[in-house]
């Protein structure tokens, strides 16, 4: 396992320059997850790909990260903390470069697959080496400022891609990372200290191909199911079964094996194993809300890229403002207070977003996102904290890795929930409006109804369909609001998995 930067945090030198330097990584990272979805439709021209293939842009990406981040422990451990955040950030750099100047579908999946890959390790690293080069009294405050890069990343991700997209060129979304990758570079290889590399530890290749082989299948199962009709598709029926087969054999095999891929005492810490299942939850309604909300404006609104955007803006705001809050209470108040008040400012958010029309202006959607970025910031610093306050030093970076998995496994599950969830709900509503409108309604009788929907022409019915399209839509969008409502109401229970407890860190300390 990889050691610590520092024996004893209060001796770390250059604490704000280490900060800053991984932060920048961090960001850079959390901002490629979200800010090439608002550029796909430019991409789809350039590269001239169909619409069903387009989407490899994300999956690509997604998939390879998913796959290696587990693997951040075992690197780490193996070729020493300083060496692997150096290649990450000049693998990932790069391989932002060679997006930026792809000519082909092929060679752009390609790069999003070396970008998903050098990717994977930077947020786990960067979450094990503030927990590191920071004292148990400001672990807090250290986990706001990586929290908020990890959350307000995928909140400005699309705002900013927008801009660069309208302004400049869809390029200039993978291009603008040049800058951020060498300042980030350049301060990880002056401030930050190395670990010792373990060189004869072993490695579980079973135990990985099998994660993988879980993660993988899943990954694309969600990401391709809705367009595929689900379990109507024998693609997606095989990559479920090889889902369901290599999580299990994964799981028999770590029961099994000598030194597993996943070290069991991570999963016997309740703290780690309820916060990762809380943690799931988050990445739900994260990441669900940014998969809705900009199609919502857009399509049915009538926002303009960038406008959406802006929209959008003021979610991170709140999650800024939590952040900076709970930097500071969360040495003072029990972490499951905070998470209460997390999960109860969310779910409220949510059931304001269950009042969403097509006549509303923006300040409903505003308000709503401040409510809402500031219940997750009161959630994903906690979780943050008190996941790795009872784990032992030595498990940061695998436990950072796994934690971050977790997240996202959360966030693609959640995705494609609420995407299949609005396409059902979407007709299945159209079909009952529909059927309420024969030429005897009264609302057709109406003089303006009969000028915009003349029922006896081809564009008036074209133009009242298109009508009860967009009204089936927003019920469906209201509806899957009211579903992420439900999800996080219900995950309130789940605070009885977590204790309060000293660290093991403190614990040990206290014996010497």
């Amino acid at each position: 396992m990889p050691a610590t930067i520092s024996a004893s945090a209060g001796a770390v030198p250059n604490r704000a320059l280490i900060t800053v330097s991984i932060m920048l990584a961090t960001v850079m990272q959390a901002l490629d997850t979200t800010i090439a979805n608002v550029a796909l439709p430019y991409m789809q021209g350039t590269l001239s790909a169909a619409q069903d293939q387009i989407t490899w842009v994300l999956t690509s990406y997604i998939v390879a990260a998913a796959v290696m981040t587990p693997m951040t422990g075992w690197i780490t451990g193996r070729f020493g903390l300083k060496r692997v955040f150096l290649v990450s950030v000049a693998g990932f750099t790069l391989a932002s470069m060679l997006c930026g100047g792809a000519r082909s579908l092929g060679a752009m999946v390609v790069f999003r697959l070396l970008q998903g890959v050098f990717g994977a390790a930077l947020v786990p690293l960067s979450q094990s080496v503030l927990l590191d080069i920071n004292p148990r009294e400001k672990q807090g405050q250290a986990m706001a400022i990586w929290g908020a890069g990890i959350m307000v990343g995928p909140i400005l991700g699309p705002t900013l891609g927008g801009w660069l997209t309208f302004n400049y060129d869809w390029r200039w979304v993978f291009y603008i990372n040049l800058p951020v990758g060498i300042m980030a570079f350049l301060g990880i290889l002056a401030f930050v200290r190395d670990t010792k590399a373990d060189r004869g530890q072993r490695f579980d290749f079973l135990g990985f191909a099998l994660l993988s082989l879980g993660v993988g299948a899943l990954q694309i199962m969600l990401d391709r199911g809705e367009q595929n009709d689900w379990f109507g598709s024998l693609e997606i029926m095989i990559e479920g079964a090889l889902a369901v087969c290599g999580f299990w054999m994964f799981a028999m095999w770590g029961g099994v094996a000598d030194r597993p891929f996943l070290d069991p005492s991570l999963l016997r810490d309740r703290n780690f194993l309820g916060s990762c299942i809380l943690v799931f939850v988050v990445g739900i309604i994260l990441y669900a809300t940014l998969a809705l909300l900009p199609p919502m404006l857009q399509d049915l609104m009538d926002y303009p890229v960038t406008t959406a955007g802006l929209v959008m803006m003021p979610r991170g705001v709140g999650t800024m403002i939590a952040m900076l809050a709970v930097g500071r209470l969360i040495n003072r108040v029990d972490v499951r207070l905070l998470l209460l008040f997390g999960l109860a400012v969310t779910t409220f958010s949510l059931h304001l977003m269950t009042g969403y029309s097509l006549d509303m202006d923006r300040w409903p959607i505003v308000w709503a996102g401040v409510i809402q970025g500031v219940g997750l910031g009161f959630l994903f610093v906690p979780l943050s904290t008190v996941a790795f306050a009872t784990l032992d030093s030595a498990l940061r970076a695998e436990a950072a890795g796994i934690f971050s998995l977790v997240r996202n496994i959360g966030g693609s599950i959640g995705i494609s929930l609420v995407e299949t969830l609005q396409d059902r709900m979407t007709q299945t509503i159209h079909s009952v409006l529909a059927a309420q409108l024969t030429p005897f309604a009264p609302g057709l009788a109406l003089p303006m109804a009969q000028r915009l929907w003349n029922l006896h022409s081809a564009a008036g019915l074209a133009a009242l369909n298109q009508e009860v399209t967009r009204q089936a839509a927003m019920v469906a969008y209201v509806d899957d609001y009211k579903f992420m409502m439900l999800i996080t109401l219900s995950a309130i229970p789940l605070l009885a998995l977590l204790r309060r407890a000293r660290p093991a860190a403190a614990a040990h300390a206290a014996m010497e």
